[in-house]
């Protein structure tokens, strides 16, 4: 896997080549987000989706964009329009959205910034690829057919490419990376909701560290 320094981050492939996993990420405090990205940056993984899941998720955006250095910041969850441009403001890097309606799927495009747009299905993921999109989001991966599910979607569309999220954990993180069509994983088994609760920050390093050693051992031989 190549890694892609965070000036670099300009299309949904550069986003899949920061981290073998991006933490998805739901933060009740936005004081939680800037150590927890830090955290997150010394165990190794360089990207961060933070997600509109709470009241506190955008200013978590706009802190960690702004005192971050080096940490790539994704807007997760964006659900609606209107939060495209909300997140895009506070500095977010790329987009990722847990499903692709139009409306929402047409502001997240004309945004200008990356798009990992959530598909569950073929359909789906060929009306993403008909706004020109190769990269996205297989959400919700396990409940949707997961590592079977993927290769199967490999041999009619081999040029798609995708960050399964929803139920991957470290369990089964290392199959779906060993598949061609898989660029990255999402996960929020890197920042357990107690460990953030108690500013436990060792303990999300150490996840940290582990999910980002996944890299070396799914490459290639």
């Amino acid at each position: 896997m190549t890694s892609t320094p965070t000036h670099e981050i300009r299309t949904p492939a550069d986003v899949l080549a920061v981290s073998p996993v991006i933490p998805v990420v739901v933060v009740e405090e936005v004081e939680q987000a800037v150590p927890l990205a830090q955290a997150l940056l010394r165990g190794g993984i360089r990207v961060i989706e933070l997600t509109l899941r709470s009241e506190a998720g955008l200013g978590a955006i706009e802190a960690v964009a702004r005192e971050v250095e080096g940490m790539v910041v994704g807007a997760g969850t964006v659900v609606a329009p209107a939060q495209v441009q909300q997140v895009k403001d506070a500095g977010a890097q790329f987009v990722v959205t847990p499903g692709s309606p139009p409306r929402l799927l047409e502001a997240a495009v004309g945004s200008g910034l990356p798009l990992l747009a959530g598909a569950g299905t073929l359909t789906e993921m060929l009306t993403i690829a008909e706004a020109g999109l190769t990269e996205m989001k297989f959400f919700p991966a396990e409940a949707s057919g997961g590592r079977s599910y993927l290769s199967s979607v490999a041999g009619p569309c081999p040029q798609l490419r995708f960050c399964p999220t929803g139920g991957v954990t470290p369990g089964n993180a290392r199959d779906y990376l060993a598949l061609p069509n898989v660029g990255c994983v999402g996960g929020s088994w890197l920042t357990p909701r107690d460990a953030v609760a108690r500013g436990d920050w060792g303990r999300v390093e150490e996840l940290a560290a582990a999910a980002s050693a996944l890299a070396s051992s799914t490459a290639p031989e």
